[in-house]
C-alpha cells in the first residue's frame, strides 16, 4: 500500500526554535548532540513509514492510543525520531496494521529503540502489530534506577531536569483515532520523542557512573516478558512476591 505523507515545518522566530548543542563522548571522541525546543519538521504517514527511511543505530519511539487498557484500546499513532529534530508520526487505520516497514524497524537487532515507559509501548505494539521489539532502552526504568533522589520519573520531570526543556501535556487526553491530527496533536506527539536520544545519553552516563548499567540492561531485556504478562492476565500481580 502506498504511504501517503504530509509534512510541515516550524518557522524560525525569536524564542521559538533554539537548538542547544551538547557534547556526547563516544569511543574516545566527542560528538555534538543537539537539544531541540521544538521539532524542525513533522512528517505524518498513513499506515506505515516509507521504505528506506534511515534512523541510524537508535530511534526514539512513542505511541498514542485510545486509552490505557491494553485489551480494549487500540494503537492509533506511532511517533519516531532519529534525534535530529525531524519527527515521523504514523497513523494506524482501524482495519490495517500490516505496516511492514515499521515492523522491520522495530525488530531490527541493530537499531536500539528508545522509549519512556517502554512497558506500555512494547505491550501495545506487541498486541496490535504482533512483534517483539528489541533491543530497547527505557528512560523511565533508567531514571528509577539512577535518579533515586526523587520519585518524579515522568517524562515531563525527567526532561525538565536533564535537558532543561518544559514539555506541554495539554493534548495528553485527546482523540488519537481522529482521521486528521490537529497541529496541536502533532506537536504534542512529536515532543515526546524529540529529545529522547539526549535524555538516554544523560541517563546512561549516570548509570555507568553508579555502576548500574548492567542492571538496567537486564531490566530492558525483561521488557518483552513483562509485556507478555501484562497482555495475558498478570498486569497488576508481582509473581515474584511471596503472597
Amino acid at each position: 500500500m502506498p504511504v501517503a505523507a504530509r509534512s510541515w515545518k516550524f518557522e524560525s522566530s525569536p524564542g521559538h526554535h533554539r537548538p542547544l548543542a551538547i557534547w556526547r563522548r563516544t569511543k574516545g571522541s566527542w560528538l555534538t548532540y543537539t537539544i531541540h525546543t521544538t521539532p524542525t519538521e513533522i512528517q505524518v504517514h498513513r499506515g506505515d513509514i516509507p521504505a528506506g527511511l534511515d534512523f541510524g543505530d537508535s530511534v526514539a519511539v512513542d505511541t498514542e492510543t485510545q486509552g490505557l487498557n491494553l485489551q480494549r484500546d487500540r494503537l492509533c499513532v506511532v511517533q519516531l525520531s532519529a534525534g535530529d529534530g525531524v519527527c515521523h508520526l504514523v497513523q494506524m487505520a482501524v482495519d490495517d496494521y500490516a505496516a511492514p516497514n515499521l515492523k522491520a524497524l522495530m525488530t531490527n537487532p541493530d537499531v536500539t529503540k528508545i522509549f519512556h515507559f517502554a512497558r506500555f509501548d512494547v505491550a501495545i505494539m506487541k498486541r496490535w502489530l504482533g512483534i517483539t521489539i528489541t533491543p530497547v532502552f527505557c528512560t523511565k526504568i533508567a531514571s528509577k534506577l539512577v535518579r533515586t533522589y526523587t520519585d518524579r520519573h515522568g517524562l515531563k520531570d525527567v526532561t525538565r531536569e536533564l535537558i532543561g526543556i518544559e514539555l506541554s501535556k495539554a493534548q495528553q487526553s485527546s482523540d488519537w483515532a481522529a482521521p486528521t491530527l490537529s497541529e496541536a496533536q502533532q506537536a504534542y506527539a512529536a515532543s515526546d520523542v524529540l529529545n529522547l536520544h539526549a535524555i538516554r545519553d544523560r541517563l546512561q552516563a549516570m548509570l555507568e557512573r553508579e555502576g548500574r548499567m548492567a542492571l538496567a540492561q537486564s531490566c530492558f531485556d525483561f521488557l518483552d516478558t513483562r509485556a507478555e504478562l501484562d497482555l495475558t492476565g498478570w498486569p497488576d500481580s508481582d509473581i515474584f512476591s511471596h503472597t
